[in-house]
């Protein structure tokens, strides 16, 4: 596999250290992810105490992710609103309820639904004057404030060793399931300008792009 959200979680492996079966390759869970991710948003807009999680509940991974913003959250002193999207129809419904709890950012989380609707998700962030954080480089391409998630250049890369090995005589459970190591910050200029957002020069210098 080149990527999953949670391999262990989605039953296809028993251990990242010991897959056990004839599935092995690569992981998108890298627990420190979704801290990393507030941390950001917090430097982007210092002023955030309130800050809404869109994920699905049912998406492999989504738990560890949680706990971990939750940390996260609690050093930072921002108060997080879970909003759980289990269907298109609780994209808009979502944003009402950020809005209702007077949400200033939102932290969108890996989920089918959301990457789905990725233009629909960006477009209704910026119409609300949210700035939203993604995990997926798909979101500030559709017109998203920016991103900070795993490569999947680098996973794709990576994979080709794993063929290697396995085209090589090495069996699947004997090789552990990596997790990720490179991952891309990206920040939407256009977007910043577009919710009246002056992005810190810190946080621009730490970016791998900038789209202007």
């Amino acid at each position: 596999m080149t990527w999953d959200y949670d391999p262990v979680g989605s039953g296809f492996v028993t251990s990242l250290a010991r897959p056990g079966g004839n599935i092995t390759g690569l992981s998108m869970l890298a627990p420190e992810l979704s801290g990393k991710q507030l941390e950001l948003l917090k430097e982007t807009v210092p002023k955030v105490s309130r800050v809404a999680v869109f994920g699905t509940s049912t998406t492999p991974g989504t738990d560890q992710r949680l706990r971990e913003i939750e940390r996260s959250a609690e050093a930072f002193k921002v108060h997080l609103q879970f909003l759980d999207i289990q269907g298109p129809r609780d994209i808009e419904n979502a944003f009402r309820d950020a809005r209702k709890g007077r949400a200033d950012a939102v932290l969108v989380l890996a989920s089918p639904i959301l990457e789905s609707h990725r233009i629909e998700v960006t477009d209704l962030a910026a119409k609300n004057r949210l700035p939203a954080m993604y995990h997926a480089t798909e979101f500030v391409e559709a017109g998203g404030l920016m991103t900070y998630g795993v490569s999947l250049t680098d996973l794709f890369r990576r994979s080709a060793t794993y063929v290697d090995k396995i085209l090589k005589g090495a069996k699947p459970a004997d090789l552990p399931v990596e997790q990720p190591k490179k991952f891309d910050f990206i920040v939407n200029l256009k977007a910043a300008k577009q919710i009246g957002l002056t992005v810190p020069p810190n946080v621009l210098y730490r970016a791998d792009k900038i789209i202007k």
